[in-house]
């Protein structure tokens, strides 16, 4: 069991940049892939990107490539998903989850993830 805190999160203006951390207060981290969800108000929870355990392979969604960066640091039991030229449409509430089973294997699928962190706001402003 690996228990999750994000953080980093807030309120920035378009074209900013954020950077959400993912600590593990206990548990085996560096054993599971890591990934990265956003809820924004009225729509669904949707995948935003992965990261396997030992951090050498990444998915990310189109809508985010190429402005975020999914990473981890197992030494510090700690990923990270950093994100620049924020858009209003990047406003949501984003969770870490812990991902049981392969990287690959339904990555996408929040009901992969049987652990999940308590949630960051980030709100961007046009």
């Amino acid at each position: 069991q690996v228990q999750l805190v994000e953080s980093g999160g807030g309120s920035v203006q378009q074209g900013e940049s954020l950077t959400l951390s993912c600590a593990a207060s206990r548990g085996p981290f560096s054993m599971y892939p890591i990934g990265w969800f956003r809820q924004a108000p009225g729509k669904e929870r949707e995948f935003v990107a992965g990261i396997n355990a030992h951090g050498d392979n990444r998915v990310i969604i189109d809508s985010v490539k190429g402005r975020f960066t999914v990473s981890r640091d197992n030494a510090k039991n700690t990923a990270y998903l950093q994100m620049n030229n924020l858009a209003p449409e990047d406003t949501a509430v984003y969770y870490c989850a812990a991902k049981s089973g392969s990287f690959y294997g339904n990555l996408r699928s929040g009901s992969e993830y049987p652990y999940w962190g308590q949630g960051t706001q980030v709100t961007v402003s046009s």
